[in-house]
C-alpha cells in the first residue's frame, strides 16, 4: 500500500540551502536566502569564509595554501588523516610536473613523498606520481588523470567534507544523502520484487523525467 505525502516547502529549501553551504556558494546561498525569507544560519557566514578559501585554493591546485589555511584552521586534521594529506602533497607534485619544474619536483618528492613510500596503500599511486616525470607530454601519459580538473576536484571535494567533519558538521548534504538511500531502497525493492519492482535508480535517468 503507498501513501501520497506532500513533500514541506520548508524541508525543500533547507536541501537546497544545505547542497549551497556545503559547496561554498555564499552569494547564492544569501540570494536564495532572500529570496524564500528563510533565517540564516547563525555560523555560516564564517563557516563559509573559512572553508572557501581552502577549498578554491585545492581547486586551483595550489596545495600548499590549501595546507597552511587548513592548519591554521585544524591543526590537527592533517596530521591524524594521512591519506588526505598524501593527496595534498601529491597534488603539488604534479601541479609542478605540470609547470615543468621537474627538478623541483623531484626534490619535492625526496623531502615531502618518500616517507608515504614505506607504506604498502600509497606505494602505487606515488609509482603513478613518480612516472609522470618520464613524459616530455604528461597530460598524454597513462597517468594524465592526475593532471585532470576531475583529480583536483576529487582532493578539493575530500579536503571540504573532512574540514566539515572535523568541525562536527555533515560531510555530505542533505541531497547526497538521499540520493544516497533512494539508491539503496530502489536496488533492495529491486532485489526482492524483481520485474514487478522499481527499476534501479539512476540519477541521470531522473534529471531527463
Amino acid at each position: 500500500m503507498q501513501s501520497n505525502k506532500t513533500i514541506n516547502d520548508n524541508d525543500v529549501r533547507n536541501i537546497v540551502l544545505s547542497y549551497l553551504m556545503h559547496n561554498c556558494f555564499k552569494e547564492t546561498a544569501e540570494t536564495f536566502i532572500s529570496c524564500t525569507g528563510m533565517k540564516q544560519p547563525a555560523d555560516y557566514p564564517v563557516d563559509i569564509d573559512k572553508r572557501k578559501p581552502i577549498y578554491n585554493f585545492a581547486l586551483e591546485g595550489n596545495a600548499l595554501k590549501a595546507i597552511e589555511l587548513t592548519n591554521q584552521l585544524a591543526p590537527e586534521l592533517l596530521q591524524e588523516n594521512k591519506d588526505l594529506h598524501f593527496d595534498l602533497l601529491s597534488l603539488h607534485f604534479v601541479e609542478l610536473v605540470r609547470k615543468m619544474k621537474c627538478t623541483e619536483a623531484l626534490l619535492f618528492a625526496q623531502n615531502e613523498l618518500t616517507a608515504f613510500g614505506k607504506q604498502d596503500r600509497y606505494v602505487d599511486k606515488l609509482e603513478d606520481c613518480m612516472a609522470l616525470l618520464a613524459y616530455e607530454e604528461p597530460e598524454k601519459s597513462p597517468m594524465f588523470y592526475l593532471l585532470s580538473m576531475d583529480y583536483r576536484q576529487s582532493v578539493a571535494d575530500s579536503l571540504n567534507r573532512a574540514i566539515l567533519a572535523h568541525a562536527n558538521l555533515p560531510s555530505y548534504t542533505s541531497m547526497e544523502r538521499l540520493i544516497q538511500q533512494t539508491t539503496v531502497v530502489r536496488q533492495w525493492l529491486n532485489q526482492e520484487l524483481g520485474k514487478d519492482g522499481p527499476p534501479l535508480f539512476s540519477l541521470p535517468a531522473f534529471l531527463k523525467n
